[in-house]
């Protein structure tokens, strides 16, 4: 009994930060039409500014924070406007995209490791004062609840955006059909630019989180975006709800495949779910 509700934890906590990434992966490609890789480093870079605001200049959490996710949303919309804009005014293809959204994964890590080093840190000035919680055998900490309850904040408040507000009618719109949308007047450029702004501020939660869970290094986004990547192909590429719905998929298998087998086997795993579901469903479990 209290394996499975530490499995469930485990789960719940993981699937969490999958959803946030898949959230902002997800809304991002459904306007913009490819694979942004360069996420990936904006979410540790939301990271590491935390780092320096929280543990190098002292300033509190609800101020710290805040900065954080600025910061990383400010430079998605940056590199939007510099980079992805004006390829996409060329007509580049998804996959010239691709490998310039790669080169902005690079050089960010890079900026990134020279500012702070390549060492493994923590956004917690103090790991051991983390309150753990026991329920039915199974252990959750006090952070661990603060990232379950803001990502459900985030989802609920994205969902609603996106259904009864025009910002989300709009996005919809362009995700349907971009040259329709600008037709009938919709500034589909400056809304994607937004989109990339909103995007990279969930994904920026998502970053932050890992780094108050588990720590950071400058390449640490990587395999958090991974796992966003293939939540997203489970749940349907796309689908904003799809995703969150493979995020806790994923979460689920990984961490009973790690209870049955290894720690070691958890990318396999993932990867093994991300090949079963391109085989036999490759439209996902929702449909865009």
């Amino acid at each position: 009994m209290a394996i499975a509700v530490q499995i469930a934890f485990n789960a719940i906590v993981a699937g969490a930060m999958y959803a946030l990434v898949a959230l902002g992966f997800n809304l991002i490609y459904s306007t913009a039409r490819f694979f942004d890789v360069g996420y990936a480093a904006l979410a540790v870079a939301s990271a590491y500014a935390v780092l320096y605001f929280y543990k190098t200049l002292g300033l509190p959490l609800v101020v710290s924070i805040p900065l954080g996710i600025i910061i990383a949303a400010l430079l998605g919309l940056i590199i939007e406007k510099i980079i992805y804009r004006p390829l996409r005014a060329r007509k580049a293809s998804g996959t010239v995209l691709l490998v310039s959204s790669i080169g902005v994964l690079t050089v960010v890590q890079a900026l990134i490791a020279i500012v702070f080093t390549s060492e493994f840190q923590s956004l917690s000035r103090d790991i051991g004062s983390t309150r753990v919680f026991q329920f039915f055998g199974g252990a959750i900490t006090e952070t661990q609840l603060i990232i379950i309850a803001a990502a459900f904040a985030v989802m609920i408040a994205l969902g609603l955006t996106l259904r009864y507000s025009y910002f989300g009618k709009a996005i919809r719109a362009i995700a349907d059909d971009e040259e329709v949308a600008r037709i009938v007047g919709i500034p589909s450029e400056r809304l994607i630019g937004i989109v990339f702004f909103l995007g990279t501020a969930i994904g920026a939660i998502a970053g932050i989180a890992i780094g108050f869970d588990s720590g950071i290094q400058p390449t640490a986004g990587l395999a958090l975006l991974l796992g966003g990547i293939i939540a997203a192909i489970i749940g349907g590429i796309g689908n904003v709800w799809g995703g969150v719905l493979g995020a806790f998929v994923l979460a689920i298998v990984e961490n009973v495949g790690v209870w049955l087998i290894s720690g070691q086997w958890k990318a396999a795993i993932a990867f093994s779910v991300l090949i079963l579901f391109l085989i036999f469903r490759p439209k996902g479990l929702l449909q865009k």
